[in-house]
């Protein structure tokens, strides 16, 4: 499987609010945020953000390459002490299916 390879990176961009997944440096797709709630020293409250829509261009559709995105983004966003709120609906099927994440789910 491609996005088993090596090549397959996910970083995020926090100049275009977005999570990306690169295959051998080419940008083949985006999880995109947004921030709605930030902590503050006056305001401790946990940071949330949207995940709004995944995209995978098509020439690389359907290879997995979208669970690995959102995976990774989830993870990127525990390790940030992020709650996320799961707008784009494949992020949705995403965590019905791995309940592992809902630690850093919060409900719409």
């Amino acid at each position: 499987m491609l996005a088993s390879t090596p090549s397959a990176d996910v970083s995020i961009n926090t100049d275009q609010n977005r999570f990306e997944l690169r295959l051998n440096g080419d940008l083949v797709g985006i999880v995109g945020y947004y921030e709605v709630e930030s902590a503050t020293k006056r305001s401790p409250r946990t940071h949330v953000v949207s995940f709004m829509h995944t995209v995978v261009t098509e020439d690389f559709g359907h290879q997995g390459l979208a669970a690995i995105l959102v995976r990774r983004s989830l993870d990127s966003a525990r390790s940030y002490g992020w709650k996320v709120k799961p707008v784009c609906t494949y992020v949705q099927r995403f965590l019905s299916a791995n309940p592992e994440y809902s630690d850093v789910v919060v409900p719409l």
